[in-house]
């Protein structure tokens, strides 16, 4: 199978929400991760060749690169598409509040940096939104310090925390992000809507961040 493997022409890149949070939900380096990073770094307009792909997997081999790509289509992280539909946001503060709006069932969201400060805030006010962006940064911290307890021995290997309710039913959910070498953390109240183009667009928005110090809320 893999020595037919071929590059569909004129087709773009698509990645879905299972392969954007893949991407993010982890700070240890994969090919599949430095790939997926990579399609979400690049123009939503630019096709999908040959040499692009090679960039894109840091790889000079079309053999590596064609099995890696053939492998995320397989998990359903992406896809080829006739048309671009995916989007690349100008980043300010309402357009990702906007965005964080989509992300929760009951329009309440936070976007948090590592040391605890909300970079957009949409249904908390301001006090509280402050609190919960530094309880976030503390329970994120507490996961990470137990990472190897979390998967190695007891083998859950989702990096997200949550306060839930008796039935289970997640309440507030902290959702670390790696963007390259930084570290924001998505809060969302209530049931988290992450499978969504909107949460696409919020990766594909971090990652225009990357190495920029940009406070996107004045408040």
């Amino acid at each position: 199978m893999e020595s037919t493997l071929q590059l569909h022409n004129d087709l773009y890149p698509k990645v879905m929400p299972a392969g954007a949070f893949y991407a993010v939900s982890s700070s240890n380096p994969s090919a599949s991760r430095k790939l997926l990073a990579n399609f979400l770094r690049a123009d939503v307009n630019a096709k999908l060749t040959e040499d692009r792909l090679k960039q894109w997997a840091e790889t000079d081999d079309i053999h590596t690169a064609l099995s890696l790509l053939y492998r995320l289509q397989r998990l359903e992280f992406l896809y080829g598409e006739a048309q671009p539909s995916s989007q690349i946001v100008k980043v300010t503060s309402d357009i990702f509040e906007d965005i964080l709006g989509q992300l929760s069932d009951c329009h309440r969201a936070l976007l948090v940096d590592k040391d605890g400060f909300y970079l957009a805030n949409v249904g908390f006010n301001h006090e509280t939104a402050e609190e919960v962006a530094n309880m976030a940064s503390e329970a994120t911290r507490l996961s990470e310090k137990h990472s190897l307890l979390i998967k190695n021995n007891l083998n859950i290997y989702n990096t997200a925390v949550g306060i839930c309710d008796p039935a289970g039913q997640s309440e507030l959910t902290f959702f670390p992000l790696y963007i390259g070498e930084t570290k924001n953390i998505l809060v969302t109240a209530g049931l988290p809507l992450l499978n969504s183009e909107a949460f696409v667009t919020l990766v594909r928005g971090l990652y225009l961040l990357d190495g920029e110090d940009i406070q996107l809320t004045n408040k």
